[in-house]
């Protein structure tokens, strides 16, 4: 067995595209938080035992692993949705009234600060401090998708064109 790979290489079929992800980065320690992003890119979360399974393949201890995984705002423990709305509440939004936008994306969701995640995984619903779009408040992205000076209901009909979007074949 090569340095290179994992000392439990008969894990490899469980975690064939972290392996993939692993070999595209050559193995390299130094590679640990574009790895763990590709990783999250496939999961849309960072499980546990592939962060084990990371560690061990890099040669790096696990509480390493995880405290990188832990310190940057951009990495996920838990699943979130397909769709992560992010709503902004700074100052310039939250004047525009994003509150009520807030309420509006939840009650519909059935989600809360608690379980910002729909059972299904198809939305998490979060608030950030700041998206840098002041001019455009309240602003509202959903995955990469910037939407500017929503309402309650313009927020809604998003949701709602989403979901039809998944229901086509």
């Amino acid at each position: 067995m090569s340095q290179a790979e994992p000392a439990f290489v008969g894990e490899g079929r469980r975690f064939q595209r972290v392996c993939d992800i692993l070999a595209l980065h050559q193995h390299d320690p130094a590679r640990l938080i574009p790895v763990l992003q590709a990783v999250q890119h496939e999961y849309r979360y960072l499980p546990a035992e592939v962060m084990a399974y990371v560690a061990t393949a890099l040669h790096l201890p696990p509480a390493h692993v995880y405290g990188v995984a832990t310190f940057y705002s951009h990495f996920a423990l838990v699943p979130k949705g397909k769709y992560v709305v992010r709503l902004c509440d700074g100052t310039a939004c939250h004047v525009k009234r994003s509150e009520p936008i807030l309420q509006a994306l939840r009650q519909k969701l059935r989600v809360s600060a608690a379980k910002p995640t729909t059972p299904d995984l198809m939305f998490t619903v979060e608030t950030v401090s700041c998206l840098g779009a002041c001019g455009l408040a309240p602003v509202m992205l959903v995955n990469d998708t910037v939407h500017g000076q929503v309402t309650p209901e313009a927020a809604l009909k998003i949701v709602d064109d989403l979901l039809t979007k998944e229901e086509l074949p």
